[in-house]
């Protein structure tokens, strides 16, 4: 099973999502670019388009080859709007995952069952979490190298979104539980540095983290694993 499941392509246009339980209300998404005022047609056209290029930079050559230098020479513009636009190389790889997470949540937010909504809450837990384990598995390199610093590492408003979905559905799972506080290990078990750890290090198979999280659901609200 992979990540390409759940998602569409890379840089696909921004979905607009709806969820009838009010889910999207609770989760006020913000992204890495929502401090920034509306962009111009042409600026945002820019974007998209150094976005691309970046994202083809990386399909070829990997992490490794996503310079500010090169993304101006593929999108075939003057390197200073490249900065201008996401002032370093970390916030240029930090603008790539942000794209790549608002389509993670409008798939749990507004997408088909389980991931989205119309299945049980556990369902969807565990859905959530194979959609995340594969989804960083795909994109491992840069997710490692644009993760922020420690003392921000987890205020970052993406990984707030993610949190905050699955404290809605542990709460909905267990109401009298600490869904905030349990919410943290669900967490801890998908974060990039960890995969990384146990796929290339460890040399675990994915499905091996797969089946680990439907057991950690499992376990963490006492109901029984899928037949």
């Amino acid at each position: 099973m992979l990540y390409a499941e759940f998602m569409s392509s890379v840089l696909p246009p921004f979905s607009q999502p709806e969820e009838a339980s009010g889910e999207a209300q609770l989760l006020e998404v913000r992204s890495f670019s929502d401090s920034e005022p509306c962009l111009r047609a042409d600026a945002a056209r820019n974007r998209a388009r150094l976005l691309e290029a970046a994202a083809r930079l990386i399909a070829e050559h990997g992490v490794a080859g996503v310079t500010m230098e090169a993304v101006a020479t593929a999108a075939e513009v003057g390197k200073g709007t490249v900065f201008r636009r996401f002032g370093d190389r970390t916030g240029l790889l930090i603008a790539l995952l942000d794209h790549s997470s608002r389509e993670l949540q409008a798939d749990f937010l507004g997408g088909p069952p389980p991931l989205g909504p119309g299945a049980p809450p556990v369902e969807r837990l565990r859905a959530f979490g194979v959609a995340v384990l594969y989804r960083s598995a795909e994109q491992l390199d840069l997710q490692l190298a644009a993760q922020p610093e420690p003392t921000r590492r987890f205020s970052h408003p993406s990984l707030g979104a993610l949190r905050t979905h699955v404290t809605m559905l542990l709460r909905q799972i267990l109401p009298d539980a600490d869904c905030e506080l349990l919410a943290q290990p669900l967490m801890a078990y998908l974060d990039p540095a960890l995969i990384n750890h146990l796929t290339r290090q460890c040399g675990m198979p994915m499905e091996r983290l797969e089946a680990g999280w439907v057991d950690l659901v499992a376990r963490v609200t006492c109901t029984p694993p899928p037949r």
